[in-house]
C-alpha cells in the first residue's frame, strides 16, 4: 500500500511528466535488452523528445547521441540518470548548468548529494524510481 507521500510524490511526478516534451537520458545504451533502452524507447513511444547522452556513441534509437549534458545544442527539460549512485553528482552538476527542470534517478539510483544539491537550485527530483513504471502506472 502506497503511502500518503509516496501518493503525493506520485501526483507531482504526473505534474511533471504532462508538463515536459524533453527528457535526456543520461548512460544510453544502444543494446536493446538493456533497461536504459527498454525506458528509452517506452518514452519515445509516448511522444517524448528523447536525448541520448553517453560518450562512446554517436546516435542511439535513430537520435544524435552527445558525450555529455554540455555538449546538447537544445533544452533538456528532464535529466534521466542510467549511471551507478556514486557517478551521480557530476551529472546532476550538469543538469543545474543547462537549466534542466528536474533531475530522475532511475531505480536503485541513489545519490543523496546529487538531491540535494538539486533541490537547493530549484529542480524536482526524483531519486530510485523508473520513469517508465510510473509513467506506465499514472496512465498519461
Amino acid at each position: 500500500m502506497q503511502t500518503l507521500d509516496s501518493l503525493q510524490e506520485l501526483s507531482d511526478i504526473g505534474k511533471l511528466l504532462k508538463r515536459v516534451t524533453s527528457i535526456a537520458v543520461v548512460g544510453l545504451s544502444p543494446k536493446e535488452s538493456r533497461p536504459s533502452n527498454m525506458v528509452a524507447r517506452y518514452l519515445l513511444e509516448a511522444g517524448y523528445k528523447v536525448i541520448p547522452v553517453n560518450p562512446g556513441q554517436t546516435e542511439i534509437l535513430g537520435e544524435v547521441c552527445y558525450p555529455d549534458l554540455l555538449s546538447v545544442p537544445e533544452p533538456i527539460e528532464i535529466v534521466n540518470i542510467f549511471r551507478r549512485s556514486e557517478d551521480v553528482l557530476p551529472i546532476v552538476e550538469q543538469a543545474v548548468e543547462i537549466g534542466a527542470q528536474a533531475v530522475w534517478m532511475q531505480q536503485d539510483i541513489i545519490n543523496d548529494d546529487g538531491a540535494e544539491l538539486a533541490r537547493s537550485k530549484g529542480l524536482f527530483v526524483v531519486m530510485d524510481r523508473c520513469i517508465k513504471v510510473d509513467h506506465n502506472t499514472l496512465r498519461l
